[in-house]
């Protein structure tokens, strides 16, 4: 049965609802609403309080800031600003706000809802963010950012993202063994007479948006938890191999940094950064890597494996798998041919649909040719029209054709699909090469490492995410605005790949990191106020609304079921450290 008690504290006697329970098989007081004092009881009961109720978006803001806080992030970022060139040796504060302070409310937006940068306040009035800093937001708007961001030097992103992953490894105890190496793009709209940027290029896009410039980024990422730990930004006409060149020092120095052992460390890469040059300079590096050839430019290795193919099993699955050692591009390489039947499947797939595509076009020219209105035809221009009709990968010799003269400059066309050539050409798909100087793993150890390339993929994958994490929109368009967007992008990220990580260690969550996120932005933080219809400030009280079993065990395991009633996880956003630089 429920009862009224009184506790006293600081003098004043304070009221709460008290049920008695057993608990460990003794009898245990438990509150279940607390009252307040009983002047305030009585104007509730006499209707003189009027309650008001908003609440706000919460635990993905409150997380994330949890997470920057232990690493330190704001002043870190502090240290590597410039003086402002309008307060001469000061460093810019713009709206109680400090650069670094600004630069991780970039970050954040990133990770929640990514808007433009004047769209940010419009997404962080409906968070508690202004509540959890203790500091007003409501002037950030893209001059804000753009004032900001212009006193972060670009030559110091590395050096920053360096202090911010040993302040990491320092908190979290990351372990890793295996880097995963890779180049996307991303387009944008920066118009092509504008002159204020050069790493904007047009190139092969990624998305098959080659009539727009792009921005290149190449990234490092762990094994586990997909943590980031290098990312370069580059000209977006650059190819693979000529990125790799440039980053693979940076490779190193990076590992060297954080104490990461070259020779327990193996960094994978996928054929495309491939080069006799590239592998020399990783060979002069001192790396242990896994990379891929392509099949077409080693025939000769395809043509040794065919029926010298040993079973290996893989994850309950069996693979045959032909292993060497040679000398490939000047240097001893351990060489794994096998074939993949999910590539092998969707080669066949490609080829078939391309078939399809040029017999409706085929069909059309034939048809033409009959028609008796269809004008004379020079015949060497109707020979060519079809040979570029019929060329495609793996179709070489497949379609077969002939011209027959109809008289009076008429032509007719026949046509066949040679079966016995399409199934010679199924039956060599699916190679896939790999080489490695391990010498010492097995194959199978070889071939878990080069499908780990997945993880960077995974990586790409949620930066292209229009609903989390992406680096798109970004309305940047000089080279030093552009890097330090991308640079706010890629801390997004990692506070968000440390959060995926506890979730998965504390709470065993399961899922990916975009639907954490949208259960944490789920996870909403309540005020009440309570206005004296008379006289007195209003009270405000907060409160975490209910939760489902899944959210509540997650952000106990986050610990951040009580942030909104502690001090504030990061102090001092609009202050300099006094020994920053």
């Amino acid at each position: 049965m429920a009862t009224i008690q009184s506790k006293k504290s600081r003098g004043h006697k304070y009221w709460y609802i008290v049920e008695s329970r057993r608990i460990n098989g003794k009898p245990r007081p438990v509150v279940l609403a607390y009252l307040g004092k009983a002047e305030d009881l009585l104007k509730r009961l006499q209707g003189l309080y009027e309650l008001n109720l908003k609440s706000y978006s919460h635990g993905a803001v409150c997380a994330l800031i949890d997470v920057a806080g232990k690493l330190d992030i704001i002043n870190i970022l502090n240290n590597y600003v410039k003086s402002s060139r309008e307060y001469m040796a000061e460093k810019p504060v713009r709206n109680n706000l400090t650069a670094g302070a600004t630069l991780l409310l970039g970050a954040i937006g990133r990770v929640c809802t990514p808007t433009s940068k004047m769209g940010w306040w419009s997404w962080a009035r409906t968070t508690s963010a202004e509540y959890l800093l203790r500091s007003s937001l409501s002037k950030v708007d893209s001059q804000h950012f753009w004032d900001l961001m212009d006193s972060f030097p670009e030559d110091a992103i590395e050096l920053a993202e360096q202090e911010i992953l040993l302040r990491l490894f320092e908190s979290y105890q990351i372990q890793t063994d295996t880097l995963f190496y890779d180049t996307t793009n991303f387009f944008t709209y920066i118009d092509t007479t504008n002159t204020h940027c050069s790493v904007a290029q047009r190139g092969k896009n990624k998305q098959k948006r080659t009539d727009l410039r792009q921005v290149g980024l190449a990234m490092v990422v762990s094994k586990e938890d997909h943590i980031p730990l290098l990312h370069h930004t580059y000209q977006g006409n650059l190819q693979d191999c000529t990125v790799f060149e440039e980053v693979a020092g940076k490779i190193k120095t990076r590992m060297q940094s954080l104490g990461l052992s070259l020779e327990k460390h193996s960094l994978v890469f996928d054929r495309g950064n491939n080069s006799k040059k590239n592998l020399d300079i990783v060979k002069q590096l001192g790396l242990y890597y896994v990379a891929a050839l392509t099949p077409y430019h080693h025939k000769d290795i395809i043509e040794k494996s065919t029926g010298n193919m040993s079973s290996i099993k893989l994850n309950g699955n069996s693979f045959a798998v032909y292993r060497e050692k040679s000398h490939v591009w000047g240097d001893d390489r351990t060489i794994l041919v096998f074939v993949s039947d999910r590539l092998k499947a969707g080669q066949i797939r490609g080829i078939y649909q391309s078939l399809d595509k040029k017999e409706e076009v085929l069909k059309k020219l034939q048809q033409s040719l009959v028609n008796p209105k269809t004008k004379k035809r020079d015949k060497e221009k109707l020979e060519e029209q079809i040979r570029v009709i019929v060329k495609g990968q793996f179709l070489k010799d497949v379609i077969k054709w002939k011209i027959l003269e109809a008289g009076d400059g008429k032509f007719l066309l026949n046509y066949n699909i040679d079966t016995d050539r399409l199934q010679d050409i199924e039956n060599n798909l699916g190679f896939r090469i790999i080489m490695t100087n391990r010498h010492d793993w097995t194959s199978k150890e070889i071939i878990t490492a080069y499908y780990g390339q997945s993880k960077i993929e995974h990586t790409f994958k949620n930066l292209k995410n229009p609903y989390h994490l992406t680096m798109r929109p970004q309305y940047h368009w000089t080279d030093q605005k552009i890097k330090v967007h991308n640079f706010i992008c890629t801390i997004g990220y990692l506070l968000s790949s440390i959060i995926w990580r506890e979730a998965k260690l504390k709470a065993d969550y399961a899922g990916n990191l975009d639907n954490l996120l949208d259960l944490l932005n789920n996870v909403r933080l309540a005020t009440i106020l309570e206005e004296s219809k008379k006289t007195g400030k209003p009270k405000a009280t907060y409160k975490l609304e209910k939760m489902s079993p899944e959210e509540e065990k997650i952000i106990k395991a986050l610990g951040i079921e009580n942030t909104h009633n502690e001090q504030p996880k990061i102090r001092n956003v609009g202050v300099y450290k006094q020994n920053g630089n």
